[in-house]
Formats: structure tokens, sequence, C-alpha cells
């Protein structure tokens, strides 16, 4: 396992990250527990969650994940082994996260019950690094397209107060690093300039989508993330599971997100399934998985600091680990790149 700085931290973290998204909702607490034994016995000492997990969020599996992970802690006595990365909301309308049934926000007030709430569940005493899970300003999310001067004019707290709310909990020893997550370029670059001009804590990282059918993260974001050292923690490598092949064709498997939620449209337009058909094809010709060969395209990137892995089972765990053993060749690389080409981001 190949380990990488986060940020300008000296925190080294492994390549590849273990997300949780599904546990509590999908994965059962036993279940997260194995998952998090054969990361760790794997390298892997990066773990990812949020407050808002399970996924999808709803107000009966709402801190589910964090709760797994800390009674993990609790029964392995590991967390010292282990990089945690945990998130707060941004700005929506669900009002299940907060004691008051406010919705949520970056306010200074909401982001201090959201440290103390993710430090109970997790049962630790400090978070390694704490995310935005998306800003508090409105604009286009989640494969959103489209902004109108209505939407980015509406109410946000300004940046500069959100970075002194967090700094309260870093000057306590709450938090260590902080980051962003499904952020543009814009809004990083103005963390970084609030940081720099107030003395304020600097974002090390940045969470976003990123794979071979959405690369829109290196048409701006890439430059930033390599000359600001604010690395990309990539999550979606398989896009939902649709690299793997699983959905081709209308297919429709038991137990799987897209069965279970209907909540995948982000990978479903029309030009997405040809150009998912031909990195198929390309796994076929050099003889490679598909989900190993989407995975070690993201955990090769220069700016990609650690690359976000998800499963539901064992096997598919063992499969997503065992993709940084490929070996990434010119031949392959030019392939993608043909592939890119063809057919530019069909997902965003």
């Amino acid at each position: 396992m190949d380990y990488r700085e986060l940020g300008r931290t000296g925190v080294k973290v492994s390549a590849l990250c273990l997300g949780t998204m599904t546990w509590g909702e999908q994965n059962t607490e036993s279940e997260g527990h194995a998952q998090m034994d054969m990361a760790l016995d794997h390298g892997i000492n990066f773990f990812d969650t949020s407050e808002m997990y399970a996924v999808p969020p709803k107000p009966q599996t709402q801190g589910a994940t964090e709760r797994i992970i800390g009674s993990w802690f609790k029964a392995r006595g590991k967390r010292d082994k282990v990089i945690l990365a945990t998130k707060v909301a941004g700005r929506s309308p669900m009002t299940w996260l907060r004691a008051d049934g406010a919705p949520t926000d970056q306010t200074a007030k909401q982001i201090a019950e959201a440290v103390d709430g993710s430090l109970k569940r997790l049962n630790t005493d400090h978070i390694d690094l704490y995310q935005l899970h998306w800003p508090d300003r409105l604009t286009a999310l989640f494969g959103a397209t489209g902004l109108t001067d209505r939407r980015l004019d509406a109410p946000s707290v300004p940046i500069e107060d959100i970075l002194g709310a967090l700094e309260t909990h870093v000057k306590a020893g709450k938090i260590r690093h902080v980051g962003l997550s499904n952020e543009t370029a814009w809004g990083t670059m103005e963390f970084l300039h609030h940081s720099k001009a107030r003395g304020l804590p600097r974002v090390q990282s940045i969470q976003n989508a990123y794979s071979l059918v959405n690369r829109v993260f290196e048409l701006g974001l890439a430059e930033i993330a390599h000359r600001e050292q604010v690395g990309l923690l990539a999550y979606s490598p398989l896009a939902q599971g649709y690299l793997t092949g699983k959905y081709q064709k209308g297919a429709m498997p038991e137990g799987s997100r897209k069965k279970l939620f209907n909540r995948l449209q982000r990978y479903e337009r029309p030009q997405t399934e040809p150009a998912i058909d031909r990195y198929l094809a390309i796994a076929q010709q050099f003889g490679l998985d598909p989900a190993q060969m989407a995975l070690q395209f993201v955990t090769t990137r220069p700016f990609v600091t650690s690359t976000i892995i998800g499963a539901t089972t064992m096997e598919q765990l063992k499969t997503n680990i065992e993709s940084v053993q490929i070996k990434w060749t010119e031949a392959l690389e030019k392939a993608i790149d043909e592939a890119h080409h063809a057919q530019p981001n069909p997902a965003p």
C-alpha cells in the first residue's frame, strides 16, 4: 500500500480510503467491523464517514455509521491506527440532524453541535480530518448543472466565519485538520485566501466525485490540488457501481443501491451507457477486472491523495483493495485517454 501526505499536514494516509456510508443501512454493525478489520490488515489507515450517514439520509439511520465505527474503536482499541475523517452537513432542508429541528447550515452553533455529536458517536476525543460535506452556499451539486443569479445570491454563511468556527475546535483539540467536499474551484481558492489572510485553519483536502465517467475535477481543481497541496479524496470512483458493469443493459441486481433506493440518476444519462461499454471493453482487452481498472485509474492520478472505496460484501472489498496491484501501463493509459476524448465526462 502506498502512503501519501494529507495536504501539508505531514500526516501520511493510505492511497485507498475505506468509505463507510452503507453501514447502518445496507450493512450491519458486525459487517462494518469486519470491513474495518480487513482494511486495516491490508494497510488501509484512512477511514471516511459523515454525521449524515447511513445513505440514503433519513432520521432513522442518521449517525448510525459513526456509531458503528465508535463501537469498533471500543472493541478493538485501535483508534491510534486510524486517520479518521468525518463531515458536517452543508445548507439543506434536513431537519433531523440538529436537536432544535433546524435545517442544516454551517453556522458556528451548528458546527459546534455537529462536532460534539460526531465525537460522541465515534467514541473518540478527536477527529483527524473534519470536512464540510457540501458548501453552505447554494451551488450545483451531485450531478446538477446550471446556476441562476437567484441561486448564486441566496443567503449563506461567509467562508471566513466558517473557518473561524472550525478554528475554535482546532484550538480545543477536537479537530486536527480541516477539508472540503463537493466544492468548486472558486470556493476552494476562497477558503485558501481567508486561511492565509486571517491566520485561520488551512484546508488540506477536497472530497469530490471523480471517475472514468466524471473527470470534471481535471478542468480547474486539479491544478489547485497540485499547486496548493489540497489533494483530492476521490469518491464514487466506480460511479456508484456502474463501472463494474453490473447495471449495463438495464440489469438490476438484487441488493444493489439502484434496486433498493433508485437514487443513481447521476449515472443514467443517455451517453453514459455507451461510454461505460467502452471502458468495460478496455478492461476485457487488457485482461483486467473492470472495477479494479477503474479504481487504479483514479489512484494513479497525480492530484489524488486517496481513492475512497466502498463495499457491501467482503468479496467486493477484497477486489477493491487488490486494485492497487494493477500495473498501469502506457498502453492502458492511451486506451483510456482515447475513450475519454471520444465521450468526455458523460456523468458529471
